[in-house]
């Protein structure tokens, strides 16, 4: 989790003030792309469905760079430019990129776990970004449902729905469920960096479970009860597989990857889960963190972090210096090899069309969570397109791309309330 400045989000609030230009209403989606276009016309077309259809993310971390900022909305907050390059995401940045639902994660680190407060924190963030969208209700909107998503989408509006990234808020309290699903938490990802008590996470040893907790399986069954989304990333693949064989209804992998490509790192899917979650007509949302999306260019970071650490130390200086962000800028770019890019983001892409179908696969960016590991083509929420465009040249249909960018995702959130009601 990365902390950043505040300034991109909110001046790009005053930016959207005078961009009012409405989305058409989604239409029926063209079968298959026109034969032999060129790169320039491939990607006006990208663009353009970009702008045609539904986008949602699965994973935005911006309510926590917000507030480890201290985040307010007053009057001083009028006078900020209206472009900046801080962040991964605002509104100036989301309009370009065709971006419409991005789902606000509310963070809990797992030191909450151990000090208290879970609960609180989540509801200070929920109050933020629900404090965002009643302060500009003709910018934006706290958003439940997928119909209100395409309510928003045809007026113009950015809808905020909302997934919490860790259940520790749930604290030993069942009620507490549905508590956040009144609260406007559409997903809950059971766990984060630790176990909790509600599951077993994929970066912790400890294995305190051997996957679910007692009261983790209630938490799923309630979760299902109520109409919140189980969010499978992070956990542990034995909690994983247990989910998989209790939930009545499709889960999500919010922000995960293919392990595939990155051999030994649990946090990411291997090809039999995300079969197991297509069959459970679930859908993996690809996260675009360079170490998520290629193994050998996490080891190659790893090194270079040492390198970059030992330079800054050279010169007495610290990455949250001022003065030290030209000299990491400059190393970044002698050194490519930090970075992946957008190419990498489609084979992801491929390999779970390949393993499980096309009506199973999301965006999950985790923009503002994955600090500067961003790949090369997608480095803000403008450049959604720059995917598009590569998925396009891969022989994707319209269809295809309407799917990945929404529907698929709509399909599971829709099941998950049916079945609630």
């Amino acid at each position: 989790m990365q902390i950043r400045t505040i300034l991109s989000f909110f001046a790009a609030i005053f930016f959207f003030a005078a961009c009012n230009t409405q989305k058409a209403v989604v239409a029926e989606p063209v079968k298959e792309m026109p034969a032999k276009m060129d790169d320039a016309a491939l990607m006006k077309l990208a663009d353009e469905l970009a702008h045609k259809y539904i986008i949602t993310d699965g994973h935005v971390d911006l309510p926590y760079r917000l507030k480890i900022t201290n985040f307010r909305l007053e009057k001083e907050f009028l006078g900020i430019p209206l472009k900046t390059d801080k962040g991964d995401f605002d509104l100036e940045r989301a309009k370009k990129g065709g971006l419409d639902a991005p789902f606000m994660s509310i963070y809990i680190p797992a030191s909450y776990q151990e000090t208290g407060g879970a609960k609180i924190f989540a509801d200070s963030l929920i109050d933020m970004v629900a404090g965002i969208a009643d302060a500009h209700p003709d910018k934006f909107a706290i958003t439940t449902s997928p119909a209100q998503v395409q309510a928003n989408f045809e007026k113009g509006i950015l809808s905020l729905p909302m997934g919490m990234e860790n259940g520790a808020p749930i604290e030993d309290d069942i009620k507490n469920v549905e508590y956040f699903h009144k609260r406007g938490i559409r997903y809950i990802t059971l766990t984060h960096s630790k176990d909790n008590l509600i599951c077993d996470s994929s970066y912790d040893t400890t294995r305190t479970w051997n996957g679910l907790s007692d009261f983790g399986r209630d938490v799923v069954k309630e979760m299902n009860r109520v109409g919140i989304m189980v969010d499978i990333s992070h956990v542990s693949d034995s909690t994983f597989y247990q989910v998989m064989r209790m939930t009545d209804v499709p889960c999500i992998a919010s922000h995960s990857s293919c392990r595939i490509f990155t051999p030994g790192f649990e946090r990411n899917m291997n090809n039999d889960m995300i079969k197991l979650l297509g069959e459970n007509n679930g859908v993996i949302q690809i996260n675009f963190g360079s170490t998520f999306l290629d193994g050998d260019i996490a080891k190659q970071r790893n090194g270079l972090r040492s390198k970059m650490s030992k330079i800054l130390e050279e010169k007495g200086l610290s990455y949250r210096d001022e003065a030290a962000k030209p000299i990491i800028e400059q190393f970044q770019k002698d050194n490519p090899a930090l970075f992946s890019d957008v190419q990498k983001v489609a084979d992801h892409i491929d390999n779970v069309v390949k393993v499980a179908g096309i009506n199973h696969v999301g965006l999950g960016s985790d923009y503002d969570g994955v600090g500067d590991s961003l790949p090369t083509g997608l480095k803000d929420v403008s450049q959604y397109p720059n995917l598009i465009f590569e998925l396009l040249k891969r022989g994707y249909s319209e269809e295809d791309i309407a799917k990945i960018c929404y529907k698929n995702v709509f399909r599971v959130w829709n099941a998950v309330e049916q079945a609630a009601e």
